[in-house]
């Protein structure tokens, strides 16, 4: 499901098209709207849980190595001073003297100078912006000089003052905090991992690229957890040694060259990636958006410079995305080594160590490699990715992944004198695909709203259908169709839906059928 991509939508047409087809709205639109606040229609809601129900059995119910937590969104103050983020989660504020807005440091200066500017300190940005004249952009006044600015939300437990907790800027930090209950309930043995979804919050200067930049998000977040000196004996790597996807490395970066199309093996001869561990959760990663339908052209692996790597971590990269707005960080995968639970351990008074059977020592295990993704980029990704404005039908066609399609089925009976025949087809299928039932319009408009919205595949009940006992089922991607015996419908729909059988090698089987409706 590769193809070429698509830069005739920008962002705003794709927030526009969110909105008119129920998949993303502006929170509280109808009292002026909240910034970097969104709520999800009919179609966004299917789409994002059925985004998070793939990675879950990916990543956690498919893997005995890995089990999962539900952390707690309200959270205890010292888990973030322990963490740093309430001394360091910061980004950099500028305010222009004359109208008062306020802007985010690095993203002012990406945006006047056209360079880099992620990871920069206030003096760096106070420098760059005086000696480039930096202005207001929406007044032309002088700017401030920058100052720290503090992104959690904090707030107050019970009804004293002062009771102070936060709404967790990251769901990584309660992974550590439940990391010894959860090995011993587990009863986990190294390496393994802890995964959990949810919510985040943080309060950003100025939020920004539709979804892509949010004040409340959602995350999907793993820490894998290994034996601090075994970060190269990875009993995985094998799987992924010959697979390759395109690097962007440090010194690539320093070089001004671009990406380069490389194998996980020679990442690691190369020592360009550090550890086993750390390609093969990069690998892993890019395979499983590439799985549902992401060009791998549109995606690179870019590690971290010295002056953007976060204090803690040993080695970084990012999965990026080629968005209209330039290559983009997708999903972080930070070597965080034991920074975490030592902090932890320091600041609650608590062993964290665990006994390594193999080893029979007691280990402060190392995260050799933090996934964290948020759900509201990945929606990004396969809603670009899948977008085509296809000109020969007259329609937006949106080939969306069948996992990941929010209504699988469209069912629709051919003329309303067979209304009632063709929902018995439909309550066949409704308790275990999510189908449209539409009755309205030509046949013709009824493939093209649900080729609008992503539906894969869409089944007619005709006049031939009372004698035969047959069904017409279209295929969206290519318009094709196939005549299938009702009695056949449920087992053909699941083996198409969960990818065990493509609409291609059942049109060998399957009576092919000539379109006699205009879709147009």
């Amino acid at each position: 499901m590769t193809h070429t991509h698509q830069t005739s939508i920008t962002t705003e047409q794709l927030a526009i098209f969110c909105k008119q087809k129920g998949f993303v709205f502006q929170s509280s639109e109808l009292y002026g709207g909240l910034s970097g606040i969104f709520d999800y229609g009919p179609l966004g809601v299917n789409f994002k849980n059925n985004i998070k129900q793939q990675w879950w059995n990916t990543f956690v119910n498919n893997r005995p190595d890995i089990v999962g937590i539900d952390g707690a969104i309200v959270s205890h103050a010292k888990i973030w001073k322990a963490s740093g983020h309430v001394d360091n989660f910061e980004d950099i504020l500028l305010e222009c003297k004359k109208c008062k807005q306020r802007f985010r440091g690095d993203h002012l200066v990406e945006d006047v100078l056209k360079i880099t500017a992620d990871g920069l300190k206030k003096d760096a940005i106070n420098k760059l912006v005086q000696e480039n004249s930096i202005k207001c952009p929406n007044c032309k006044g002088e700017l401030a000089d920058a100052k720290q600015f503090n992104l959690m939300f904090a707030t107050n437990v019970g009804p004293v003052e002062g009771n102070t907790a936060y709404l967790r800027p990251e769901t990584a930090q309660l992974i550590f905090t439940n990391f010894k209950l959860v090995v011993e309930t587990a009863r986990l043995k190294l390496p393994f991992g802890i995964a959990q979804q949810g919510k985040a919050f943080r309060n950003e200067i100025s939020p920004r690229d539709f979804i892509f930049r949010c004040r409340e998000f959602e995350q999907m977040e793993m820490e894998y957890f290994i034996h601090p000196l075994k970060a190269n004996d990875c009993s995985f790597i094998a799987d992924v040694m010959d697979y390759s996807l395109k690097v962007y490395s440090e010194e690539m970066q320093h070089k001004k060259n671009k990406e380069k199309e490389m194998t996980i093996k020679d990442t690691l001869k190369q020592n360009i990636i550090k550890t086993q561990w750390h390609g093969y959760w990069l690998a892993q990663f890019h395979q499983w958006f590439v799985g549902l339908g992401v060009n791998p052209e549109h995606l690179r692996i870019r590690q971290h410079v010295k002056d953007e790597k976060s204090h803690y971590a040993l080695d970084t990269w990012d999965l990026e995305y080629h968005f209209p707005m330039g290559w983009k960080e997708l999903q972080g995968f930070a070597n965080r080594t034991d920074f975490d639970l030592h902090q932890h351990m320091k600041h609650s008074g608590k062993d964290l160590s665990i006994f390594d059977e193999e080893t029979k020592q007691k280990v402060i295990p190392h995260v050799v490699a933090e996934p964290a993704l948020g759900v509201e980029r990945a929606m990004l990704v396969f809603l670009f990715d899948a977008y085509h404005d296809d000109k020969k039908r007259g329609n937006i066609l949106l080939k969306l992944h069948p996992k990941l399609a929010p209504i699988k089925v469209g069912v629709f009976p051919l003329v309303n004198k067979l209304e009632e025949q063709t929902k018995e087809v439909y309550q066949l299928l409704k308790d275990d695909f999510v189908c449209q039932y539409d009755r309205s319009g030509s046949v013709g408009r009824r493939y093209a709203r649900a080729d609008e919205i992503g539906i894969p595949y869409c089944i007619t009940f005709d006049f031939d259908s009372l004698e035969d006992k047959s069904v017409t089922v279209r295929d969206r991607d290519t318009t094709s169709q196939i005549r299938v015996k009702i009695d056949e419908l449920y087992s053909i729909l699941s083996r198409l839906v969960s990818c065990k059988v493509t609409f291609k090698e059942l049109e060998k089987h399957y009576k092919k059928v000539v379109v006699k409706v205009n879709e147009k």
